[in-house]
C-alpha cells in the first residue's frame, strides 16, 4: 500500500471512530415532570428539584432531561399528560403538586417509578400502604400543609379576633378537598366561628365566590392547599385586597405578591427531597427502598404592608414567631 492511500485510510477511519463512540454512550436519562400547577407559579418550587438533583450529581441539560407537563390547574388534563409520558418512557415520573398528579401517574403505569410531593397523607390518598416502606413503583416527599390547615384559620382569627364568618376556598377537583373541609369546620366550631365553604377551579369562578364573600359579610378568608390557587396566587392576592378582605394562604408566594401572610409545611423542602430521590432512583435505588420523606419544618410569612393597608394590628406574639417579614 502507498503511503498516501494509508494516510487516506487512517483519515477516514478517525472520522468513522468519534461517531461510532457517541453511538456507544448512554442515552441521557429522562425525568418526566408532571404537575397541576403552571410554570411561572412553580419556578420557586422547581429551583429546590433542581437543587435535590444537583446533590445526587444530575445538572438539567447536561446529565438528565426533563420532560414537563403543566395542567395549569385542570386536574382532569392529568391522566392524559401522565400517559404521554408513558409513551415518552421516562425513566422516572415526578408527580408534583398534591395527590391528583401522583395518582394519575399511578394509574397509568405501574412500571416506570414515580417520585410524588404533596401536602397531603399519602397514605390516606392511597398512594402507598406505608410510609416507611412503599410498595410497587411509588414513593416521594410530603409538607406539612394538610394538617396545619385548622392552624391557618387560628392565626387569621388572631388579624381578625372580632370576626364571626369566614370563609375557606377549596378547588373541588382535588382529591383531598374532602379531608380539608372536614378539619377546618372542626376548628371553626372550636374557635366559635362560622365556616362558609366556597369552591373555585377557574379563574372565572373567581369573581363569583369574592362576590359571594362580599354577600356572606365574611370577616376573612383561608386558602386551602391547592396547585391552581398557587398558580393563581397574583389574581387571588388582587382581589383579596379590592374587598379589603384580610386573607390566609398556603406559601410564601402569596405573601410576597401582597398577601397578608402565609403559614405552611416548607414546599421548597419537600420539592428538594423529590428532586433528590428522582436522582437517585436514576442511579439505580428502587421506589420501595425509599422511605416517603415527612417533612417537619412550617413557615410564618407576614406582610406588614398589606396589614397596615388593611388597617389591621399584626400581634406581637404572631410578629415574634413569623419567620419572614415583608415590609
Amino acid at each position: 500500500m502507498r503511503r498516501r492511500e494509508f494516510i487516506t485510510l487512517l483519515g477516514g477511519a478517525a472520522a468513522v471512530w468519534p461517531i461510532a463512540a457517541r453511538a456507544q454512550q448512554p442515552a441521557m436519562p429522562v425525568i418526566g415532570y408532571l404537575s397541576s400547577g403552571s410554570a411561572n407559579g412553580f419556578a420557586t418550587r422547581l429551583a429546590a428539584f433542581r437543587q435535590g438533583l444537583q446533590e445526587t450529581g444530575y445538572s438539567e441539560g447536561h446529565s438528565v432531561a426533563i420532560e414537563y407537563r403543566w395542567a395549569e390547574g385542570h386536574n382532569d388534563r392529568l391522566p392524559a399528560l401522565a400517559a404521554e409520558l408513558v409513551r415518552r418512557s421516562v425513566s422516572v415520573i415526578a408527580a408534583i403538586g398534591g395527590p391528583a398528579p401522583a395518582l394519575a401517574a399511578k394509574s397509568a403505569t405501574a412500571i416506570i417509578p414515580i417520585v410524588f410531593e404533596m401536602g397531603a397523607d399519602p397514605v390516606a390518598s392511597g398512594l402507598v400502604a406505608s410510609l416507611n416502606r412503599p410498595d410497587g413503583n411509588i414513593t416521594g416527599a410530603t409538607s406539612l400543609n394538610e394538617e396545619v390547615g385548622p392552624k391557618r384559620l387560628e392565626i387569621l382569627r388572631e388579624f381578625v379576633v372580632k370576626a364571626k364568618t369566614v370563609a375557606l376556598l377549596v378547588n373541588p377537583t382535588n382529591p383531598n378537598a374532602e379531608v380539608v373541609t372536614r378539619k377546618l369546620h372542626a376548628a371553626a366550631r372550636t374557635l366559635g366561628v362560622e365556616l362558609h365553604v366556597l369552591h373555585a377551579s377557574s379563574e372565572d369562578d373567581f369573581d363569583v365566590v369574592f362576590a359571594k364573600m362580599i354577600q356572606l359579610r365574611i370577616g376573612g378568608l383561608v386558602s386551602s392547599n391547592d396547585p391552581f390557587f398557587v398558580s393563581r396566587s397574583e389574581q387571588l392576592v388582587d382581589l383579596s385586597l379590592r374587598h379589603a378582605l384580610p386573607a390566609i394562604f398556603q406559601s410564601r408566594e402569596f405573601a410576597a405578591a401582597g398577601g397578608l401572610v402565609s403559614y405552611g409545611g416548607s414546599v421548597t423542602e419537600a420539592h428538594r427531597h423529590a428532586g433528590i430521590y428522582a436522582g437517585r432512583i436514576i442511579k439505580g435505588e428502587k421506589p420501595v427502598d425509599l422511605p416517603v420523606q415527612q417533612g417537619t419544618k412550617t413557615e410564618l410569612v407576614i406582610n406588614l404592608k398589606t396589614a397596615k393597608a388593611l388597617g389591621l394590628d399584626v400581634p406581637p406574639m404572631l410578629l415574634a414567631r413569623a419567620d419572614e417579614v415583608i415590609e
